[in-house]
């Protein structure tokens, strides 16, 4: 059985404050749950109906679900794991390639973001702190797993390359940008900070002060603009292609 105190503690992690005060973070639904057991990812608790496979730690009936879900449709399962955010070690940034996030304020786009980083084998990504969280039910349903599996982390972006620009400076710190030049004379990279700005902004200012390379990705049409993810995934590919 549900008590109320346990039902309230539920319904409250679907707000960042609650996350971070508790150190816990929700996730519902048979599909992402399976993608992260999968992963291996350590769940703390795992809340089910008996239509629910796969293993629990409570069982709950229908209703309790229905009192205990984040959506309007309840799903079979819901998971609470732990709330860790890791610290970006000193001269972290200096080796393997990095996805840097400044202010990517969609959820979807952040979880996609992380997709992209796992699938072509991205070291880790950085969020600055004005992203959407990264424990945030849509960023982690959108990553399909990759939440799981890419080492994540939250930091002052300006500062961590400024950084990186005064004690790796042949690591280059490539900003997308409309003036930068194109993406395709980018060489093949082994160490790089791929940097992706906010959907409405673009780069802050500190950020930008911090790039040592603009790129852009040409454009043969009218769209205005592109998708944060889609653009970090060409950019991305591009880095990734076979040295000729």
């Amino acid at each position: 059985m549900l008590t109320k105190a346990a039902l309230q503690r539920l319904r409250s992690l679907r707000e960042k404050k609650h996350r971070e005060a508790l150190g816990l973070f929700v996730i519902e639904g048979e599909k992402v749950v399976g993608e992260l057991l999968a992963a291996q990812f350590p769940f703390h608790e795992i809340h089910a109906t008996d239509a629910w496979s796969g293993p629990r730690t409570h069982a709950l009936t229908p209703d309790e679900m229905a009192r205990a879900s984040h959506f309007p449709t309840p799903s079979s399962v819901l998971a609470v794991g732990p709330l860790a955010r890791l610290p970006l070690a000193p001269g972290e940034l200096a080796a393997g390639l990095t996805l840097a996030l400044d202010g990517v304020q969609d959820a979807g786009n952040v979880g996609t973001l992380l997709r992209i980083a796992d699938w072509f084998g991205f070291a880790r990504v950085v969020l600055s702190p004005e992203c959407a969280d990264l424990f945030h039910q849509k960023t982690i349903n959108a990553s399909m797993g990759s939440f799981a599996r890419v080492r994540a982390h939250t930091a002052d972006l300006a500062a961590a390359l400024g950084d990186l620009r005064r004690t790796a400076p042949d690591v280059p710190i490539l900003g997308c940008d409309l003036d930068g030049t194109a993406v395709h004379e980018l060489p093949p990279l082994q160490d790089a900070v791929v940097v992706i700005g906010s959907e409405g902004r673009g780069l802050a200012p500190a950020v930008k002060a911090a790039v040592s390379r603009f790129v852009t990705i040409p454009r043969h049409g009218g769209a205005e603009s592109l998708n944060a993810a889609v653009a970090a995934g060409i950019v991305c590919a591009q880095l990734r292609r076979p040295a000729r």
